[in-house]
């Protein structure tokens, strides 16, 4: 006799972390102050009061979900009215985990109105070994608004004894200002990135890597400063009205090092976000 079984529940799908945060900020009575907040899933932002006198809002970027792996989805967009000014980072390190199907997308759109100045400075995304992760920064300017963009990644944890052989990785930055498209680059690495880092044209073993853009009326003049602060491990160059600096470190302590007073010095010395310092 053949007795039939029914077939087999299907496994139900892995749950994802999903987080979308729309900010719009105004100048108001001196200050920057929110104008519109929208906060969905796994992304919230928290607004820190500056000291009297401040007229800079700081913006603090949270995921609540910890950590990041294929199939999340992560977007923010933050918009300056005309005059507006903010330094935006986040509370902590990004951590890209382990990826068993799919990539993370993290997407992140700027807008800056006239006369508007925004500091974008997320804490360092940290990549895990076989993490997979997609990334694009978009920013529209202005052709008078200043804008200063770092993003820091690190291919492992050294200091915990972790190693990263696979993974892969795609940063896609699109700056345009004024409507015209200012600069852009991509960056791709797939596979065996520990060996393709080894190599002499990428980190020379190195495990972390910083790319810094400002945009504003006294960039060119801060190119000799910034190239005495990175030193031999990092370059800078300035150009059709943006300066752009490459930094690379042994670890994400070497790293910090060097881009808190490079980012300080691209502030025109106003502190960092408490959250920066080490």
């Amino acid at each position: 006799m053949i007795v039939a079984h029914p077939e087999a529940p299907a496994r139900p799908a892995p749950q994802r972390a999903e987080g979308v945060l729309r900010l719009a900020l105004k100048q108001e009575a001196g200050r920057t102050r929110p104008d519109r907040v929208y906060q969905e899933g796994c992304a919230k932002v928290r607004l820190v009061q500056g000291p009297l006198g401040a007229t800079e809002a700081e913006p603090i970027l949270i995921n609540s979900s910890g950590g990041l792996t294929g199939g999340d989805r992560f977007s923010v967009e933050i918009e300056l009215g005309p005059g507006a000014e903010a330094m935006a980072s986040t509370q902590a390190c990004e951590r890209i985990y382990r990826a068993s199907a799919g990539e993370v997308e993290i997407r992140n759109r700027l807008r800056l109105g006239p006369g508007a100045r925004l500091d974008w400075l997320p804490q360092e995304t940290i990549l895990f070994d076989g993490a997979a992760l997609s990334r694009s920064l978009e920013a529209d300017l202005a052709p008078d608004s200043e804008f200063l963009a770092v993003e820091a990644i690190l291919f492992g944890r050294k200091a915990m004894g972790e190693s990263l052989t696979h993974a892969t990785l795609r940063d896609r930055w699109r700056i345009r200002q004024g409507g015209a498209l200012l600069h852009a680059e991509d960056l791709r690495l797939e596979g065996p990135v520990s060996e393709i880092l080894a190599r002499a044209s990428m980190l020379k073993g190195g495990a972390a890597l910083a790319t810094i853009l400002h945009v504003g009326r006294r960039a060119e003049s801060l190119l000799e400063p910034l190239r005495g602060i990175l030193g031999a491990q990092g370059g800078a160059s300035f150009w059709r009205g943006r300066l752009l600096a490459r930094l690379t470190a042994p670890d994400g302590l070497a790293l910090r090092r060097r881009l808190e007073p490079a980012l300080t010095l691209l502030r025109g010395g106003r502190p960092l976000s408490r959250l920066w310092r080490m």
